[in-house]
């Protein structure tokens, strides 16, 4: 789509939502054409980061990654030491985070793309990530409603840093825990190499800022996920297929309430709108390169994109709702999620190189 049109479609749905949702909203949904625009401008990818990383020894991805943590990390703990109506990105220890980590981080790898890869990939044109997100959708949906027997094999309560530690506490302990990160990175790679890039430190930045103006606007942590399990699951309780009431999952009061609700009051349908909205911005100048697929792999794909939908609910986010917003906010989760889901892109890449991906 050229860029007028796409102005003029992105211009409608802004007013839109600021005549018929909510000022919030409509300001929202600019916020994720900004995150879409970082992602797929900077090429912003997490899950090539960690795959340059393993396969060349190439830091830049994984740098850009720290920064980012960093930068969020410094905005976010202490704005939600300040103010009580902003919310953490809060998950629990339990088994269903440590294989739903460990599965999302190995089939990402195999879809080339983690939620927010998916979703800027898919606004660049690229035809797997088209094809794997609506079935990331229902995986993700799937997922949310055997979440309570996941959680019956084990769990914690949510730990918190700053409760544990106060404001101060959590952030020096998060940019220690970031700057040990880079030093595992460091003796992996070893010396002579390139550190920084402007794509990446630029992608970085820019995603700082959003995912605190995100924080701010919505009182929550930016996400990816729910939203994918959200419209599946509306699609099936409308289509009397799905009973909201009888899952755990969907009775909760705020999950009920989103499925009766214009799924355009659902904060993180809109910032994925957004994010598709500027991917589709770049991509008019910018489109993605990609080379044509065998049936095999064709297969292959989709069924890691449906798994990694599945995952990633059971999981409490993806590279954006667990690791960069449950770090960023002194979630535990966080960092329980970042080790699972590294060993699992281990064998991920592993896969993707056995089937020429």
């Amino acid at each position: 789509m050229k860029r007028l049109p796409l102005a003029a479609v992105l211009a409608a749905f802004f007013f839109f939502l600021l005549v018929s949702v909510s000022v919030r909203q409509a300001v929202l949904m600019l916020v994720g054409v900004g995150m879409g625009a970082a992602l797929a401008g900077a090429r912003f990818g997490f899950t090539t980061g960690w795959r340059t990383l393993i396969e060349q020894k190439d830091p830049q991805g994984v740098t850009g990654q720290v920064l980012l943590l960093a930068l969020a990390s410094l905005a976010a703990l202490p704005l939600l030491g300040q103010f009580s109506e902003l919310h953490a990105a809060l998950g629990p220890p339990s088994v269903s985070l440590l294989v739903g980590a460990f599965v999302f981080g190995m089939t990402m790898q195999i879809a080339d793309g983690c939620g927010s890869g998916t979703l800027y990939k898919a606004g660049l044109g690229v035809p797997l990530n088209m094809g794997i997100l609506p079935l990331f959708a229902l995986g993700s949906f799937l997922g949310s409603v055997h979440l309570d027997k996941w959680l019956a094999l084990g769990q914690i309560e949510p730990v918190g840093l700053s409760e544990r530690f106060g404001t101060g506490g959590a952030l020096a302990l998060t940019l220690v825990l970031l700057a040990l990160c880079l030093l595992a990175v460091r003796v992996w790679v070893g010396p002579g190499r390139v550190w920084l890039q402007k794509r990446w430190v630029t992608g970085a930045v820019a995603l700082a800022v959003l995912a605190t103006l995100n924080l701010l606007l919505a009182g929550q942590p930016w996400g990816v996920v729910y939203g994918f399990g959200l419209w599946a699951a509306k699609a099936g309780t409308a289509l009397g297929l799905f009973d909201p009431a009888a899952n755990a999952f969907w009775s909760q009061p705020g999950n009920l309430q989103r499925l009766w609700q214009t799924v355009f009051m659902d904060v993180t349908t809109i910032t994925n709108i957004g994010i598709l909205g500027g991917a589709l911005w770049v991509a008019a100048t910018a489109p993605a390169s990609s080379k044509p697929l065998t049936g095999t792999q064709w297969a292959i794909g989709l069924l890691a994109g449906f798994v990694m939908g599945y995952s990633s609910r059971l999981a409490f986010g993806c590279n954006i709702g667990a690791m960069l917003s449950g770090i960023s906010t002194g979630s535990l989760h966080g960092w329980l999620w970042v080790p699972m889901a590294f060993a699992g892109t281990l064998i991920g890449v592993r896969i993707r190189r056995r089937y020429q991906f």
